[in-house]
């Protein structure tokens, strides 16, 4: 492996989405639109998770994390999308600035993924041992669990973007993508990637099947207890917090299983996937939650109207 004191490029070149280029102006007002929306829907979520003293359940304390991470997760890429739609200086990033770009990148999107196994785990023990879930699941143990999804998700960046940048680039630095991602930039080291690959295949791998397996376990488990439930009102209402969950599972995890499973595809075809659990899932989190909860839409209204409503029943488990 070649170090880094050996690298001469000093910038790289993002290429940007396919189909982009002909239309620079129309796709920068559909992404300004995009990352306003973002930014402001899970913004209010967190506040209102925050300020709203009817949502202080561990799942609406998640729900405030998942809300933080993805505002975060679509401000480290959209931005740079738009500078680089307006201007050639705009898609040009230092080689530092690609460095914390794919570590803020890997650390929030890791991050994300140990946070929905957790919601997961939260909601088997609310419906599952519903006697049991106010002390399995008390304010300590609810605040360690999300703690330590961010300190594993830093560590699991850490390691993926040091093995990245510790190559040695010498010579070509146009990367055929929107952002710095571990696939694209690897194709421009001046070394042999093989451990590398191995190494991303292996690690991330592992650690989105171990999760995703974590959550049809615990899914498995919960609808086998929903069906046990007597009334159709106690289903229904057991299912609707399910179903946005399970809704941005399903969104988060099919576009990295293309990316990552496949690191020597051509990347400009890549990017369309990675648009899907970098921007646009971001933006449609916000709008899962609050139309499939009912608890949400009414702390959204207390806060809009200003004025105290007593909500309509205990919060879903």
């Amino acid at each position: 492996m070649e170090y880094l004191n050996q690298t001469t490029v000093s910038h790289f070149f993002l290429e940007g989405l396919m189909y982009t280029a002909e239309h620079p102006g129309l796709f920068f007002l559909l992404f300004l639109l995009i990352y306003s929306i973002t930014v402001t829907g899970n913004l209010l979520i967190l506040f209102t998770v925050g300020s709203d003293p009817h949502l202080r359940s561990p799942m609406y304390h998640f729900l405030g994390h998942l809300s933080f991470l993805d505002a975060c997760l679509s401000t480290v890429t959209v931005p740079k999308v738009m500078a680089g739609l307006l201007t050639l200086d705009g898609k040009v990033i230092s080689f530092q600035g690609c460095a914390i770009q794919l570590y803020c990148f890997h650390f929030l999107a890791s991050t994300e993924c140990f946070l929905y196994t957790v919601m997961a785990y939260d909601r088997y023990l609310a419906i599952c041992q519903p006697l049991h879930y106010p002390v399995a699941m008390n304010r300590r143990v609810c605040a360690g669990m999300a703690g330590s999804t961010w300190a594993i998700g830093a560590v699991h960046s850490a390691i993926h973007t040091s093995l990245t940048f510790l190559l040695s680039y010498c010579g070509p630095h146009h990367i055929a993508y929107f952002f710095c991602d571990i696939p694209p930039v690897l194709k421009l080291a001046c070394a042999d990637t093989t451990i590398n690959e191995l190494v991303m295949l292996a690690n991330i791998g592992v650690v989105a099947a171990g999760c995703l397996i974590l959550i049809i376990i615990s899914y498995v488990f919960i609808v086998a207890a929903v069906l046990r439930i007597r009334s159709a009102e106690g289903r229904q209402r057991a299912f609707s917090t399910c179903t946005a969950h399970l809704t941005v599972v399903l969104l988060y995890y099919m576009p990295p299983v293309c990316i990552y499973l496949q690191p020597s595809s051509p990347g400009a075809g890549a990017g369309a996937p990675a648009v899907f659990y970098t921007i646009v899932t971001p933006m449609l989190n916000p709008f899962i939650y609050t139309l499939r909860n009912k608890e949400v839409k009414r702390a959204l209204r207390r806060l809009v109207c200003s004025s105290p409503e007593s909500p309509a029943g205990s919060p879903a488990p």
